[in-house]
């Protein structure tokens, strides 16, 4: 499938949707940006001095609680995921669907982990070069979504699928994401506001890939042999 057909398949699927695709990036980020503050800044001896310290200066319960909270919060950068990949295959998609990795403790673990490993398996290929550790940033692309169809994969197992199924798509995949540059330069022209029709967008058009090209690849070759 081609990459306008893959934009066209998402501008579809937000349809009637794009109010409800702007509510979850509006709530995703005030969550991201806002919940770490609502403890930090107490732990920083309140607003004036939060404000006027430097970033070295910060309290190390003020960073430790910050960096605890961004950990908690990687579940919810999945949910949004899924959340598009329902939106694609035309489920209806409701707005708690977004929360539902919190339901299940093992879940939210294990999420947790798998996005930890995947950082350091890109971080350490990139200590060999840049373009190393891009090619397996792409490799390792579809790791969260093949969790959603496929609970039981481990960790290693759902990031080693995500690498077999890229071989061959790994192009069109950076392609694709480099076809949303001038969406991302108008947004920062429009101070920001655009990204609330923006990332919908991208996600729709992320999730279409996955839904198109990677989640049923496994079982067309099964079917070729």
């Amino acid at each position: 499938m081609s990459i306008s057909a893959l934009k066209k398949e998402a501008r579809l699927s937000l349809k009637g949707y794009w109010g409800l695709g702007v509510a979850v990036t509006f709530i995703v980020f005030l969550i991201n940006a806002g919940l770490p503050l609502v403890f930090e800044i107490p732990l920083s001896g309140g607003f004036t001095n939060w404000v006027m310290q430097d970033t070295d200066q910060t309290p190390l319960a003020a960073s430790l609680v910050s960096l605890l909270i961004s950990i908690i919060l990687i579940p919810l950068g999945i949910g949004v995921i899924w959340f598009y990949v329902n939106l694609v295959r035309g489920s209806l998609p409701k707005l708690e669907e977004i929360f539902f990795v919190y339901k299940d403790w093992k879940v939210f673990l294990k999420l947790i982990w798998v996005s930890i490993v995947q950082g350091i398996f890109v971080f350490l290929w990139s200590l060999l070069l840049l373009i190393p550790g891009i090619i397996k940033g792409l490799a390792y692309s579809q790791t969260f979504y093949l969790l959603k169809d496929h609970p039981e994969y481990t960790v290693l197992e759902a990031i080693t699928e995500s690498r077999k199924r890229m071989v061959g798509y790994k192009w069109k995949y950076f392609l694709l994401q480099l076809s949303f540059i001038g969406w991302g330069i108008l947004c920062l022209i429009s101070l920001g506001i655009g990204f609330l029709w923006f990332v919908p967008y991208y996600s729709a058009t992320m999730a279409a890939f996955y839904n198109e090209i990677i989640a049923d690849k496994k079982d067309e070759e099964k079917e070729l042999l």
